[in-house]
């Protein structure tokens, strides 16, 4: 099986059109039809084929020289073959020549229009005609095979760079996401534990240190979670966008006893990881920033979808101050920003709405 499984992939991997299992059938095909019908012009042709498969990789240019004379040769005898064994050298030849992809289009045009001055001396009248349309067409639709290929290689290769580049981006994004997180929640946390150590030790207050305390611990909870929600956009399994912001909603009713409705119109699509964090950043601070200014307050979450862009508005009743301006919602539209996304925040009738949207 291993010895099958090594074929299978040397077969895929290997060219259709110019690859070795076409030349070792070329070669058996040019063989068998020297048998029985071997001339001169045709067994040099048959030495020169074997010349450029020999010589193709380590000399590249010598092959195609050889290669070339391996379809001038059959050229000479074409009108004086009746079995067909030198059209099947020419046009082998012929083929094989203008299919490989560093052969320059002046050597293919070249070799076309010294093959038909050769095939000229020894055919005359409607029947050169005849084999010069034949060539014409072979030499057309091998360049235009050709050039499809390298347009799909070029392709392939340009989608290949996209994907590394894109690959790039998304772990250039995660690794400023977890910087962020960890710079922001850590420094806050060594702040609250030094003042707590300065209570401890040179006041002496058991109160005012356990309240340090609690609050170091609460960053490092809220610290730990966004966290885990940077490195969410890693995985595969990543929730969907209407799920992430419903498992937040339900934990921030469960932590505040507050009621929060979610309504989401149109036709859900997936985005791209990085505007899917910030929509789910975004609500996050949108939901602590209700909590802290608005405590009690109800919240609507309204998550909507469009052919060219997907919009979350999160509002709460407010008394007309300002509930949201402080850095969170700053980093939140960095981080939109950098998705391509914008957001907007503002009080407006009595209640506080935050509207962020990114490209579908």
């Amino acid at each position: 099986m291993t010895l099958l499984r090594r074929a299978a992939v040397l077969i895929r991997a290997d060219d259709p059109e110019t690859g070795w299992i076409v030349r070792v059938a070329l070669s058996a095909l040019l063989i068998w039809a020297l048998i029985g019908q071997a001339t001169a012009p045709l067994i040099a042709a048959l030495v020169c084929w074997f010349g450029f498969v020999a010589t193709d990789h380590r000399w590249p240019r010598l092959a195609r020289v050889s290669l070339a004379v391996a379809a001038l040769l059959p050229a000479a005898v074409v009108g004086d073959a009746d079995d067909g064994s030198a059209q099947l050298f020419l046009f082998a030849a012929l083929f094989i020549f203008v299919m490989l992809p560093r052969t320059p289009l002046r050597a293919v045009l070249g070799l076309t229009a010294a093959v038909l001055a050769v095939m000229s001396l020894n055919i005359r009248g409607s029947a050169m005609l005849a084999q010069a349309a034949v060539i014409v067409i072979v030499v057309l639709f091998s360049l235009h095979r050709r050039e499809h290929r390298l347009r799909t290689e070029e392709r392939a290769r340009t989608h290949e760079a996209q994907a590394r580049a894109a690959a790039l981006d998304e772990r250039a994004r995660i690794a400023r996401e977890l910087h962020d997180v960890l710079a922001h929640s850590l420094g806050a946390l060594a702040v609250q534990l030094e003042v707590a150590e300065a209570e401890l030790t040179e006041k002496r207050d058991l109160t005012a240190a356990a309240t340090r305390v609690r609050r170091a611990r609460k960053l490092a909870r809220d610290g730990l979670t966004e966290a885990r929600s940077a490195v969410a956009a890693l995985r595969a399994d990543v929730p969907p966008l209407p799920r992430a912001l419903a498992d937040l909603a339900a934990a921030h009713r469960a932590d505040h006893g507050v009621q929060i409705s979610l309504r989401t119109r149109g036709s859900a699509h997936t985005l791209n990881p990085a505007a899917e964090v910030a929509l789910v950043r975004t609500a996050r601070e949108a939901f602590t920033n209700a909590a802290r200014h608005a405590p009690g307050a109800d919240v609507t979450v309204s998550l909507e979808y469009t052919n060219s862009a997907v919009r979350l508005i999160i509002a709460n009743k407010c008394d007309g101050a300002d509930s949201g301006g402080g850095y969170g919602l700053v980093g939140a539209r960095e981080r939109l920003a950098l998705a391509g996304g914008t957001l907007e925040a503002g009080a407006a009738d009595g209640m506080w709405r935050v509207v962020a949207e990114v490209p579908a």
